[in-house]
């Protein structure tokens, strides 16, 4: 823009000049590299926020979702304990009664075999022992025999 030829006061001022418009640039360039840093460093914190934020949004719906599920388990369950308390007994209760007694028998009678094969175990176990002593008394018997018959 400005011709050394212009100018009158000689080198020192443009040379002054010159100088200050560097500068100016360089102070120019540096505060655009921060500004544009700072941008770069606000788009990352404002996508970080944007995901916190739609997670927090998926998490309150699956809470409100949980809680609708939740109360409607819980007023299908208070209205069938008053169904079941108003009418005496329904007939899947009765059902229901019946099927637990029927089932404690089977635990009984099942308890019994269980308890019966446990006894027989352990007489078994008595039996085998009081076998295998035998055994090796007869064989204490047949190897002293056996010696005395060698001598």
């Amino acid at each position: 823009k400005y011709s050394g030829e212009d100018q009158k006061d000689g080198a020192h001022t443009s040379h002054l000049d010159a100088q200050m418009q560097q500068h100016m640039r360089l102070f120019r360039a540096q505060r655009n590299f921060y500004i544009s840093g700072f941008a770069l460093f606000l788009c990352l914190v404002i996508k970080r926020i944007v995901g916190l934020i739609s997670a927090n949004a998926t998490l309150q719906a699956e809470k409100e979702a949980a809680m609708k599920q939740a109360e409607s388990a819980s007023r299908a369950a208070e209205t069938m304990l008053k169904g079941a308390g108003g009418d005496g007994e329904s007939g899947n209760a009765k059902e229901l009664k019946e099927k637990i007694a029927k089932l404690e028998k089977e635990l009984a009678s099942a308890n019994k075999n269980v308890d019966s094969m446990k006894a027989q175990s352990e007489n078994l176990t008595k039996e085998y022992d009081r076998l295998m002593e035998e055994k090796d008394r007869l064989e204490r018997k047949v190897a002293i025999q056996g010696d005395k018959k060698d001598e």
